[in-house]
């Protein structure tokens, strides 16, 4: 099809725009990176620079050679690993079990999960529950409040509603129980939306921040966002006490190098889940949006 000078000029204009916003978007990403691969010494002497003349790994190598980094990588992938996995059991039981009619009490319970939804505790009641259940200092303080979602449990009842009843007919004249039915039929079928729900429960504890704040003073027990915190506010003051202390106390590395070389870390796991699940994504995202 034949375009006018004004489609051309639009097209031109959205190529533009989009060009600069990502260039935009972007450059950050590039600056951690380059600042991160900089040589110590270069940098020293002429800070930040878009096109280091000297590569080098040093501040990874220093990085993954302190205790206290690889200890709070240590406890975020504690946090993700185990939190998923206990998150997406919790979710997709609660959800089995609301998608079946014949549950009593049932709308009681979804009237309770939805007001979850609606209403937020703040940070006082959570504070007190953790505390009287001597939980302070505990990496499970970090799960166990935030082991499901209200909205991740309404979302994957809706889809294990459009299952058809009949496979589950089907199961239990074969002999299934409700627990073979929900492992041998639903599951298998579910793996899409457990792979959505589960990309966004690791996500999410990956970047548990907040709460590790309010509950854990204890620096061997605290997760990577909150080291990261610790360095970009510490680092310039360094003195005994902190994590970000300690790894800056006696290196010659630029704490700033060292910053950028933790995101880069940081960031990566995450990045390395995200094609593995790509292929269930975009199908369990969509779970619960088609009503008929």
């Amino acid at each position: 099809m034949l375009q006018s000078k004004s489609d051309h000029l639009f097209n031109a204009t959205n190529l533009f725009f989009l060009t600069v916003i990502g260039l935009v978007t972007l450059f950050p990403l590039y600056y951690v990176l380059v600042v991160s691969f900089s040589d110590p010494a270069e940098f020293i002497r002429n800070k930040a620079t878009l096109f280091p003349k000297k590569w080098s790994l040093d501040s990874y190598r220093y990085l993954l050679s302190t205790d206290s980094f690889i200890r709070a990588m240590g406890n975020s992938a504690f946090l993700a690993t185990v939190g998923t996995v206990f998150s997406l059991f919790v979710t997709s039981c609660l959800s089995y079990a609301l998608s079946r009619r014949r549950l009593q009490g049932r709308r009681v319970m979804m009237l309770l999960i939805l007001l979850t939804t609606l209403f937020n505790p703040g940070i006082i009641p959570p504070y007190l529950l953790i505390r009287d259940l001597n939980l302070i200092n505990s990496i499970w303080s970090l799960i166990l409040p935030v082991l499901t979602s209200g909205w991740y449990v309404l979302l994957m009842k809706g889809f294990f509603d459009s299952i058809p009843p009949s496979l589950e007919e089907a199961a239990r004249i074969d002999g299934c129980n409700d627990i073979g039915v929900w492992w041998r039929i639903i599951l298998p079928l579910s793996l899409p939306s457990l792979a959505a729900f589960g990309l966004f429960y690791a996500v999410a504890y990956w970047n548990t921040f907040f709460t590790a704040l309010l509950y854990i003073n204890d620096f061997n027990k605290q997760p990577l966002q909150v080291l990261l915190q610790n360095m970009l506010i510490d680092s310039s003051t360094a003195s005994g006490g902190t994590a970000a202390a300690e790894m800056t106390a006696e290196q010659q590395i630029p704490s700033e190098t060292l910053k950028m070389a933790a995101v880069v870390i940081a960031t990566i796991p995450i990045l390395m889940v995200y094609p593995f699940l790509q292929k269930h994504f975009a199908k369990g995202a969509m779970v619960g949006s088609v009503k008929e």
